[in-house]
């Protein structure tokens, strides 16, 4: 199974998203990938993933995380043992979500968005100072990234394997071009 959460504001709308859950379906797979519309509370996404994956040994799970759902399958991973593919991940997102405080529309559609105060203090309760196990990690961030810096990534997920993109931005424009390795890493032998 692989369980994909996707980032801040976004939704299982996101090209990334698209694109895995697309391959899996190409390569009969559909009913193995997982793509929730996350609740804005962290507490409450994170309870919604447990959900989700309930049962599923740490072995037959993949985690794939883009930004602040790279945060949220770091936490995952180190709870329940799996691999985890983290995309432009956010490793501090304390640092500047204050400033998202109120009421927005997600980045796909013009549904309300409300992130609240009390939110911060659930973000920093998922908050992994070190991995564990850097195997059981892939990293792919991009230099450009113009929202998150590629070096925080980098030092937080030391000894993961890692790819790091030259230029490109915090949605990886490129991404479909790294599925097929994300896939293999995630143990989806025609993947490779």
């Amino acid at each position: 199974m692989i369980l994909y959460l996707h980032g801040f504001r976004s939704s299982p709308s996101s090209m990334k998203a698209r694109l895995v859950g697309e391959r899996m379906a190409e390569l009969g797979l559909a009913a193995d990938f997982v793509c929730p519309q996350l609740p804005a509370s962290p507490a409450a996404a994170m309870a919604l993933a447990l959900e989700l994956i309930e049962g599923v040994p740490a072995d037959q799970l993949c985690l794939i995380g883009s930004s602040l759902g790279g945060y949220y399958v770091t936490w995952l991973a180190e709870r329940v043992g799996c691999r985890a593919v983290v995309l432009n991940p956010a490793v501090t997102p304390l640092r500047n979500l204050d400033q998202h405080v109120g009421v927005t529309t997600q980045f796909h559609s013009d549904e309300p968005f409300e992130f609240k105060q009390e939110y911060i203090a659930e973000l920093d309760a998922l908050a992994v100072a070190e991995i564990s196990r850097p195997e059981r990690y892939f990293l792919i961030a991009a230099t450009g990234d113009e929202v998150l810096d590629y070096r925080d990534m980098l030092a937080h997920y030391a000894g993961a394997r890692q790819h790091l993109i030259e230029g490109s931005d915090h949605a990886i424009g490129e991404f479909a071009g790294h599925v097929a390795p994300v896939l293999a890493f995630c143990g989806v032998g025609a993947g490779r």
